[in-house]
């Protein structure tokens, strides 16, 4: 059964039903704009990673702008984002079971597919999927660039796996994938600035060693949001992975941008709407957006507009907000909230509801909520 939708195209905002998953549409665009900007001034490709969003329509809407495609975790999500339309996905995952990669080998029939490999049984395993369905798919090598993730850990190990790509039979040896996830949130310029540093030099040290055996790496991809303004500058990298810019949530924001301010220089556009239903206590409210409506993973969310207030994930079912002395918040009042964490609390919803000037102009579904396999 398909969940109720939170509301219709030319609602006004106080007739979506709550919780609800809300789309500022102007601050939206305008982080999709300013992106594509900056992608084009520094010659590299943009790659947005869509775990974040979930959505072959918001991929769709990043490619008008210039992006190459996109990026996902799990198989199934490339599968949904095909399906939607996209042409060209790129799985930042290590896949090795035969099953799921009999699936990789399914949809590199309709799109241009890649994945990230670290071992050479599964990368054997790959090519043996592929061939017998006669599909080509683009490997990656993922490095471990200090994230202590994923990723062989030598140029050596690297090498290897390239050389084992170039042989078989139904694999194109497309670079390297060289991801720091971590470092997205670390929190002041200077630290940011230091592991890309490092970063870079592992990729420098990789792709040396690859040219030295004869392999051409064309492609190094990665970075993100919040090592955006660091990662630009590097020529190591010629393709950027930010997904999180289009939305933002409250951990990014805080981020010690530049000086005295915070965040990443893209805006919040996504927002838990959220009704209290409860005035009873003189000190707090409580609303109808708990534990299963916001993800907790990066800490309390934020109230926008009432950043000063402590919103406490109480319950499954309740948020608790706690008052000060000249706080009033009434009965039935729509509270904007911002997630800590934007991609746990996408997944939490079956629709997005997008909103302009007050009006509900867009209502689409979270496409790949639940796409885990």
């Amino acid at each position: 059964m398909v969940q109720r939708r939170p509301a219709e195209v030319g609602m006004s905002i106080d007739q979506i039903d709550t919780p609800a998953l809300v789309i500022d549409l102007n601050a939206y665009e305008r982080n999709l704009d300013k992106m594509a900007k900056l992608i084009k001034k520094s010659d590299k490709r943009l790659r947005p990673h869509a775990k974040m969003h979930k959505s072959p329509q918001v991929t769709l809407e990043q490619m008008k702008r210039g992006a190459v495609g996109a990026c996902c975790q799990k198989v199934s999500e490339a599968e949904i984002l095909v399906e939607g339309g996209v042409a060209d996905v790129l799985i930042t995952n290590e896949i090795v079971t035969p099953s799921k990669l009999k699936r990789v080998a399914e949809i590199a029939k309709q799109a241009t597919i890649g994945i990230c490999v670290d071992d050479a049984s599964a990368t054997i395993e790959l090519n043996k999927q592929c061939a017998m369905l006669d599909a080509t798919v683009t490997a990656l090598v993922e490095i471990d660039v200090g994230g202590r993730r994923c990723g062989v850990t030598t140029p050596d190990a690297a090498v290897e796996l390239a050389k084992i790509i170039e042989n078989a039979s139904h694999l194109n040896f497309g670079g390297l994938q060289a991801y720091h996830g971590s470092a997205q949130h670390m929190r002041t310029p200077a630290e940011r600035s230091d592991v890309v540093e490092n970063a870079a030099k592992i990729v420098r040290g990789t792709v040396s060693a690859l040219k030295a055996a004869g392999i051409t790496c064309d492609i190094v991809t990665g970075g993100g949001t919040g090592t955006l303004m660091h990662d630009i500058n590097h020529n190591e990298w010629n393709e950027l992975q930010c997904g999180s810019y289009a939305f933002m949530d409250a951990d990014y924001g805080k981020n010690l941008f530049a000086d005295t301010e915070y965040g990443t220089g893209f805006e919040h556009s996504l927002f838990i709407y959220s009704v209290v239903m409860s005035v009873a206590s003189p000190d707090s409210v409580v609303t109808d957006a708990g534990l299963k409506a916001i993800a907790s993973d990066s800490g309390n969310p934020i109230i926008d507009g009432r950043e000063h207030l402590t919103y406490n994930l109480s319950s499954d079912e309740h948020g608790v907000v706690l008052l000060g002395e000249d706080d009033k918040i009434g009965l039935g009042e729509c509270l904007h909230i911002i997630p800590g964490h934007c991609d746990p609390t996408v997944n939490l919803y079956d629709w997005f509801v997008g909103v302009r000037e007050g009006k509900v102009e867009k209502v689409w579904p979270v496409a790949a909520r639940g796409a885990l396999s």
